[in-house]
C-alpha cells in the first residue's frame, strides 16, 4: 500500500499496473478539475498522500468500468467525504474499438447502441461544449436516416476524452476527420468501377476499406518510428 508522501512518479507506478493508461498528465488533470488535493511539499511539489491514491483509485475505476462522468464521480467523492457510500452501479461494458474488430469494415454484428444527445453525454463523460465541437466539425453525427447515435459516435466520444487530458482538444480531432475523410473518397472512387454490379460493389468496398485501414494504421506506425 502507498505511503504517505509519495511523489507524483511512485503515484503513477502504484497505479500503472491496474490502470496502464494513468499519466501525469492525467493525474494533474484531475486536480485541476477539483477531483483530487494534494499537498505541497516545502520545495512546491506536490506529495500524495495514502488518501489520495485511494481517491485516485476510485475515480480510475469509476471510468473505466462504469464510463461515469466526471460530475457524477464528483457528487459520488462528495458522498463518501461526508461519510456516504454512495450507489455501485452495474459495470458497463465499454463499446467495441474500430481497431480491434478483425472482420471487415461493416461485416458482423455491431453493439446495439442507440443514444439520444443526453445518454451519449451522459454514457462518455464527454463535456457538451466539447460535444457541441465535435458536432460542428461533422465528427460526431446522428446514424443515417435515424434520429439516434450508433456506436461510433459512443467510441468518438469516448476517445475525445481520454485524448482531452493529454492535451488533445477536441477541435483538433479536425485532422482526424479530414484524413478519414479523404481515405472514403478513395475508397469510393475505387468502389465506383463496380457500381453496376451492386452486390460485388459492396464487397469489393468492404475489402477496400479493409485495406486502406491496414495501409493507414502502417503508415501511422511508420510516421511515429520516423518523427517521435
Amino acid at each position: 500500500m502507498a505511503a504517505p508522501g509519495l511523489a507524483i512518479g511512485k503515484v503513477l507506478t502504484v497505479l500503472k499496473g491496474e490502470y496502464p493508461d494513468i499519466s501525469i498528465s492525467k493525474i494533474r488533470f484531475l486536480e485541476a478539475e477539483g477531483l483530487i488535493a494534494p499537498e505541497r511539499a516545502p520545495s512546491g511539489f506536490r506529495r500524495y498522500s495514502k488518501a489520495d491514491v485511494e481517491r485516485l483509485k476510485y475515480i480510475l475505476s469509476a471510468q473505466k468500468n462504469n464510463y461515469l462522468p466526471l460530475k457524477v464521480i464528483r457528487d459520488n467523492l462528495d458522498l463518501i467525504d461526508q461519510g456516504i457510500q454512495p450507489s455501485t452501479p452495474e459495470p458497463v461494458e465499454p463499446p467495441k474499438p474500430v481497431q480491434a474488430d478483425p472482420s471487415p469494415v461493416g461485416a458482423g454484428p455491431r453493439p446495439p447502441v442507440r443514444l439520444t444527445r443526453e445518454e451519449l453525454l451522459e454514457r462518455s463523460g464527454l463535456p457538451e461544449a466539447a460535444m457541441i465541437e465535435l458536432e460542428r466539425q461533422g465528427i460526431l453525427r446522428l446514424r443515417r436516416g435515424a434520429s439516434y447515435y450508433g456506436w461510433e459516435a459512443l467510441t468518438l466520444a469516448i476517445v475525445a476524452v481520454k485524448l482531452s487530458p493529454l492535451g488533445v482538444e477536441a477541435r483538433q480531432l479536425r485532422v482526424l476527420k479530414a484524413a478519414a475523410d479523404r481515405e472514403v473518397e478513395l475508397i469510393s472512387l475505387t468502389a465506383s468501377f463496380y457500381s453496376r454490379r451492386p452486390q460485388i460493389s459492396r464487397r469489393a468496398v468492404l475489402e477496400i476499406a479493409e485495406l486502406v485501414m491496414q495501409a493507414h494504421a502502417a503508415l501511422l506506425q511508420v510516421g511515429l518510428d520516423h518523427s517521435v
